[in-house]
C-alpha cells in the first residue's frame, strides 16, 4: 500500500498510475483533472483549491476499482455502496478529511452525461468534451464551476476529435438528443461569456471565438424527435435533476 498524498493533486497522480499498473480503467474529472490537463500552468484567473477527488470507471471495473482503493488506504462507505455502486462509490481518505466519489459508467448529477466507451480515450482523465460537460451540467453555477469550464475553452481548442481539443460534435450531438441537457448547457455557455468579464482572462478574443464555435455547433446539430417534443414543454416542466449531498 502506497502512501496517500496530502496533495490532492498529487495524489491524483498517483492512483492514475497505480490504476495503470493494476489495468483498472479509471480517470480522473473534476477540478484535478482540468488542471492536470493544462498545456501548462493555469492562468491566474483560472487558478483555485482542490479538496477533493474525482474518477469515474467502467460499469465492468467497478469491482477491480473498490479493490484498487481499499488496497491504497481508502475506506470505502459500504452502506452508500451496497444502495448506489452501479453507479457511484464513495470512498474516504480519513487521515486527510478527503472524500472521494467514483462515478460508475456516467456522470449523474443535475443531468446524465454517458461515458460508455469513452472512458479509456485519454490516459489521465475523460476527454475534454465531457469534462466541460461535467462542468456546465449544474443548472445553478458556482464559482469553481465558472472557473474550470473557463479554463478549459481558453487552453483548448474547439475542434473534431479528442485529445487535446474540445470534441464539438460530441458535445453538440448529446445536446442534440436531451433538451434538458442543451437548455442547462446553453444557458451556462452563455453565462460564462458573462462571468468572463469579471476575470483577468490572458487571452479574451481565443476564449470568445471558442465560446462562438462550440455554442454554433450545439444550435447546427439537428434535433432529435425527443429533443424537439420537449422543447414544447419548455421551462414549463423542471428538466434537471436536484442531486442529493452525500455527508
Amino acid at each position: 500500500m502506497g502512501p496517500i498524498h496530502a496533495d490532492v493533486v498529487a495524489e491524483g497522480r498517483r492512483m492514475i498510475g497505480r490504476a495503470v499498473e493494476d489495468g483498472v480503467p479509471i480517470r480522473l474529472l473534476g477540478g484535478v483533472a482540468i488542471g492536470l490537463r493544462a498545456p501548462g500552468e493555469l492562468a491566474p484567473a483560472f487558478r483555485r483549491t482542490y479538496a477533493d477527488l474525482d474518477f469515474v470507471t467502467t460499469k465492468k471495473g467497478a469491482g477491480t476499482t473498490t479493490a484498487l482503493f481499499r488496497s491504497e488506504g481508502y475506506e470505502p462507505h459500504v452502506a452508500f455502496n451496497a444502495l448506489h455502486g452501479g453507479e457511484r462509490l464513495l470512498f474516504f481518505d480519513d487521515e486527510h478529511e478527503r472524500q472521494v466519489d467514483v462515478f460508475v459508467g456516467a456522470f449523474s448529477m443535475c443531468h446524465k452525461v454517458p461515458l460508455d466507451g469513452r472512458i479509456e480515450i485519454d490516459p489521465v482523465s475523460i476527454p475534454l468534451a465531457e469534462l466541460l460537460l461535467t462542468k456546465l451540467q449544474v443548472v445553478q453555477l458556482n464559482e469553481k464551476d465558472v472557473r474550470d469550464a473557463l479554463a478549459i475553452l481558453h487552453d483548448h481548442d474547439v475542434g473534431e476529435g479528442d485529445g487535446e481539443v474540445v470534441n464539438a460534435p460530441r458535445v453538440a450531438s448529446l445536446c442534440a438528443a436531451d433538451w434538458g441537457l442543451w437548455r442547462t448547457i446553453t444557458q451556462n455557455l452563455h453565462a460564462c461569456r458573462v462571468f468572463a468579464d469579471t476575470y483577468e482572462v490572458p487571452d479574451r478574443a481565443t476564449l470568445d471565438e471558442r465560446l462562438d464555435a462550440l455554442v454554433g455547433r450545439i444550435e447546427d446539430e439537428p434535433k432529435s424527435r425527443a429533443w424537439r417534443m420537449r422543447a414544447r414543454i419548455g421551462d414549463r416542466k423542471r428538466w434537471y435533476t436536484l442531486p442529493e449531498e452525500v455527508a
